[in-house]
């Protein structure tokens, strides 16, 4: 037993001289070491090259997003052209989305890439950190490729923090076709718009449609109408606590709306109407108003819509006797890629915003769904028809509100989100929205 195990340790050591002399008698290449640097976009383990894979969360979730195809556009470009860096996106639903993130990013889950709002929607997130500022990665000519302005509310503190997609506006589209066989003007101001409103109504026509149950398209009526009432200037300096909300005017804005939901102007189901049930009835021609953003332009325009080519678009109807703003728009550039401070890969994921968000500003304009803040060069010829109207509308405007959803912070935009659906109904009077609005602004909102 002794021998076996004395022949066995002579041939261990044996081997393990074979071994040594022979791995100490290869002499590597020049061109077998590897330098990670060296090659863009590639991670390194142990000196072995590996590929990278960023995620990226969305809110394009449905065919029915008039931003999906634009984006899937940019996305697929980009893995086809970078194979060393591939991204995974995750789509999630606009209301549930807002919920995922701010869990994610309080929990230091977010992933490498997320699409944001900027503003107020943000600044919780960029308070905290959590946000990558980019100002050192933007000096290679990317901002001379962007129209002046469309920075603003992505910079905080003076450092930028997103990348802008594009620009939206809100405008009120009408069937042109209902009107007519109705024998209705297509209305300019407000007297005008309660009478068309009652006289669709009296034929047994829905006159505007509004999906309610997801809350902010609501919303977008009351901010439009503060517009009207209070003006561009007043309404930015309330949401940006420099202002009171507890004005006449924002009384105003919410009794305007209390008048024409009592007049009948929605759907009586519309507080259990989604979104894009209500955009529904609009585009198969059983509404003839709706007001929401210029992202839908595009998908009104399509071969496959029932109202192609019997829509116009305007901006919403003036107020007599206000001293609002009768050429101010709900809108701005306010949609963005962020990228995570925690991400691994900083610079390929900034890469990746950057060129993701040209190509989709450039695809979105060409499909209609949004308005172009990146210099893109496109044949004017082949944008979808309103929304050519939409960028000619916006010649003539005279200042932008963002929708007050993204220019609040934290819980300030939900509570404000609840108010107007307590206008819709009828649990809230106007002079209560006054009052809880500018309780928002005499607190401080909570983190996320």
């Amino acid at each position: 037993m002794r021998r076996r195990t004395c022949n066995s340790i002579l041939l261990f050591f044996i081997v393990t001289i074979l071994i040594f002399s022979a791995c100490s008698s290869i002499t590597p290449e020049p061109s077998q070491k590897k330098d990670p640097a060296a090659v863009p976009g590639m991670d390194t383990m142990n000196g072995e090259q590996k590929q990278i894979t960023l995620k990226l969360w969305h809110i394009w979730a449905t065919d029915s997003e008039a931003s999906k195809k634009p984006f899937e556009k940019g996305l697929n470009d980009w893995n086809s052209s970078n194979p060393n860096v591939k991204i995974e996106a995750e789509a999630t639903e606009n209301e549930t989305y807002k919920i995922k993130l701010r869990t994610a990013v309080a929990v230091n889950e977010a992933p490498d890439i997320f699409y944001c709002w900027g503003a107020g929607f943000a600044k919780p997130f960029v308070d905290a950190k959590k946000v990558l500022p980019l100002d050192e990665y933007l000096n290679d000519g990317t901002k001379g490729k962007l129209i002046n302005g469309s920075l603003d509310y992505f910079t905080y503190d003076g450092k930028v923090y997103g990348l802008p997609i594009y620009m939206i506006a809100g405008v009120l589209y009408c069937n042109k076709e209902l009107f007519e066989k109705n024998g209705i003007k297509i209305p300019d101001t407000y007297g005008e718009l309660i009478s068309a409103v009652k006289a669709f109504k009296a034929r047994n026509i829905t006159p505007m449609t509004v999906g309610e149950k997801d809350g902010w398209p609501g919303m977008f009526y009351q901010n439009i109408l503060a517009i009207r009432t209070a003006g561009t200037k007043l309404t930015n300096e309330a949401l940006n606590k420099q202002a009171s909300f507890q004005l006449p005017v924002f009384v105003e804005s919410a009794s305007r709306l209390r008048e024409l939901i009592e007049a009948g102007a929605f759907d009586s189901r519309c507080m259990n109407l989604t979104r894009d049930e209500a955009e529904s009835d609009f585009k198969n021609g059983r509404v003839a108003m709706y007001y929401n953003g210029s992202w839908v332009a595009g998908s009104m325009d399509r071969n496959d819509c029932p109202v192609k080519g019997k829509i116009i678009v305007k901006n919403f109807p003036v107020l007599e006797n206000s001293n609002g703003d009768p050429n101010g728009f709900v809108g701005g550039a306010i949609d963005t890629f962020m990228v995570s401070s925690n991400t691994k890969y900083k610079e390929e994921a900034i890469r990746a915003v950057k060129t993701i968000s040209e190509s989709f500003c450039k695809e979105s304009y060409l499909s209609g769904s949004g308005i172009p803040v990146w210099k893109v060069e496109v044949d004017e010829t082949n944008i979808s028809p309103l929304t050519a109207d939409i960028s000619r509308l916006l010649k003539s405007s005279t200042g932008f509100v963002l929708a007050w959803d993204t220019l609040l912070s934290g819980s300030e935009a939900q509570t404000h989100i609840n108010l107007v659906a307590d206008i819709f109904a009828g649990r809230c009077t106007p002079e209560e929205f006054a009052a809880q609005m500018q309780k928002l602004n005499e607190t401080t909102s909570d983190k996320y």
